[in-house]
């Protein structure tokens, strides 16, 4: 098989038609550029150049021959490129987990800055509770993932990204959405509320569960469901209230009005950012830098 050295000599020749020029554009003598030609021609089986004493010219085979030893030149150039780009975390493929309610908003955030800053990452999002995301990251299958706390596990690193509060959402007309005031986490004893399944919205069902027994509340749980946009449908539908983070804002669900709450911690709700410690992607470090420079933001913009 003919060598990437043939080629560059044959493409060299062809622009130059010179064998002099070509050679002095190489930096080399001449000899050893007549030998390269004339091994990739016994290699290809044809002969690329007619050769005179005051000339070098194409034969027809060398003029097609030249567009697909430029074409070769360009991907072998560009794999070196795309190497040395991986290795440095310029490129590559990175698998990143996230919650649903992280989609509402900040996902969005992360996705225009990354594509801003690092077009050459391709990115494979999956939408995974936080459970899912954890056993992922552990077989490697997922490389980052954006969960609700905690991530256990000294496998795993764990770096809080920001906090956010709850809102009340209530459905139109009702007592706590018109008046001045917003309500207080007490205010909720006996109020049907649509909640969190304890099983597959853990997190969110714990968090809501300690700031009503920390103020003497007691809802009463008419629904359990995992997603906040299904949460917000049954309450517009009038089938009681809702606690939800504040990134549900961005659904604007018409007929939902959503309200801070008094008297309890203002920001309940944490997103984490985690991944392997043993994951050797160069990629993984940009993508991971990006995240938590929005999340910055994101918690400066909250203050």
């Amino acid at each position: 098989m003919f060598t990437l050295e043939q080629l560059e000599g044959f493409v060299a020749v062809a622009d130059e038609l010179h064998f002099g020029r070509a050679a002095a554009r190489l930096s080399m003598t001449q000899p050893p550029l007549s030998r390269r030609i004339k091994l990739l021609e016994d290699e290809v089986g044809v002969r690329l150049l007619d050769r005179s004493h005051r000339s070098v010219k194409l034969t027809p085979a060398g003029r097609l021959f030249l567009a697909d030893a430029r074409q070769l030149l360009r991907q072998s150039h560009e794999a070196a490129l795309s190497a040395r780009r991986a290795l440095s975390g310029e490129s590559g493929v990175v698998a990143v987990g996230f919650t649903a309610t992280t989609a509402y908003s900040f996902l969005e955030r992360v996705l225009v800055a990354l594509g801003r800053e690092r077009p050459q990452i391709e990115l494979v999002l999956r939408e995974m509770v936080t459970a899912a995301q954890l056993e992922t990251l552990m077989s490697g299958a997922l490389d980052i993932g954006m969960i609700r706390p905690p991530a256990g596990g000294a496998d795993l690193a764990d770096v809080p990204l920001y906090q956010e509060p709850l809102l009340a959402a209530l459905p139109a007309g009702h007592r706590f959405a018109d008046r001045d005031r917003p309500p207080t986490i007490g205010e909720f004893h006996g109020e049907p509320l649509v909640m969190y399944s304890p099983s597959e919205a853990r997190y969110f069902h714990d968090v809501l569960v300690s700031a009503f027994r920390s103020a003497g509340a007691a809802p009463r749980y008419v629904q359990y469901l995992s997603q906040v946009h299904s949460i917000l449908a049954l309450v517009k539908a009038g089938l009681g209230v809702a606690l939800v983070p504040a990134a549900a804002a961005s659904l604007h669900y018409e007929g939902v009005c959503l309200r801070g709450i008094s008297g309890m911690e203002p920001y309940p709700v944490e997103l984490h950012l985690s991944w392997h410690r043993a994951n050797d992607n160069p990629a993984l470090a940009a993508v991971r830098s990006v995240i938590r420079r929005e999340a910055a933001r994101v918690a400066v913009a909250g203050t």
